[in-house]
């Protein structure tokens, strides 16, 4: 999967918050979506569809036990997109330490005055 398409699929926040819900490891479905529905307000077969975009996009895999459904991450598209993110950690890493300058510049000139 190119890192593109993946923000494509990311760009839900309902998929976002699933995989945020993931991320500690496997959940089943029903608890899924139970805190969803909550907290989205959407229907059960909505949170299925957001389920089932993650797992054909392989965001997520899933165990089957029983009649019951487990989710967990599947790491792979994740790396891709911190892959292709690292070109661009440049851009912000040399402003973060600028402004790490600047307050240590405002500290010193705190103290000294």
């Amino acid at each position: 999967m190119c890192a593109v398409h993946a923000f494509d699929v990311l760009g839900d926040p309902v998929r976002r918050r699933i995989l945020e819900l993931l991320v500690d490891g496997e959940r089943a479905a029903g608890e899924l979506g139970a805190i969803v529905q909550d907290e989205f307000g959407i229907s059960q077969p909505g949170v299925s569809q957001h389920l089932k975009v993650l797992r054909d996009n392989g965001f997520t895999r899933v165990r089957a036990e029983g009649a019951r459904r487990f989710y967990a991450v599947d790491p792979d598209p994740l790396q891709e997109i911190d892959t292709w993110l690292e070109r661009y950690r440049a851009l912000w890493a040399q402003r973060l330490d600028a402004l790490d300058t600047e307050l240590r510049r405002g500290r010193r000139d705190r103290r000294t005055t």
